[in-house]
């Protein structure tokens, strides 16, 4: 870290071992980096949140990773001068991710606009459109007519409603 090198990242299972906590690695860095890098921790939830993960999930999360490294690489080369990075750029902060079956990358900036923060949900959801059909496939007794598509409605215990088809 005394050399060149500005920016580091340590990626860890969460059961890659059993003393090589998560914790243990960040007070490891801060100690010995005093003066010279800081450090701290970025924990992904939503990553954590499946349960165990099957092969196709496994494979697929590789592939994904392949992806990102390999953007970051092509970035980093892009915005590098001079000994220095210029990180400045809308597209300097993305989030890789599936859009129309295509791997793709988001700036962050851009997500932001269509993002409902409250609900941790998109603004639009391309499904909405096909509740009417799912209703019908699932047998609910709904009348055509009186169906009408529209904004998502967030659903609570309170609303659940068999009359209404909720």
């Amino acid at each position: 870290m005394k050399t060149d090198i500005q920016r580091g990242l340590v990626l860890r299972n969460e059961k890659c071992h059993e003393h090589y906590t998560t914790e243990f690695l960040y007070n490891l860095y801060s100690s010995e980096g005093k003066g010279i890098f800081d450090c701290r921790i970025n924990v992904l939830g939503h990553l954590q949140q499946g349960g165990a993960p099957t092969p196709f999930d496994r494979n697929y999360g590789t592939k994904l990773g392949v992806k990102a490294v390999l953007w970051m690489s092509e970035k980093l080369e892009e915005v590098y001068c001079k000994g220095r990075v210029f990180a400045n750029s809308d597209d300097s902060a993305c989030v890789i991710g599936l859009r129309k079956k295509v791997v793709a990358f988001s700036p962050v900036t851009e997500l932001k606009k269509v993002t409902d923060f409250e609900h941790r949900l998109p603004q639009e959801q391309w499904w909405l459109n096909l509740r009417l059909m799912l209703k019908m496939l699932a047998n609910y007794q709904i009348s055509l007519t009186e169906y009408i598509s529209g904004k998502m409605e967030h659903v609570t215990r309170r609303t659940l409603s068999i009359e209404k088809g909720f």
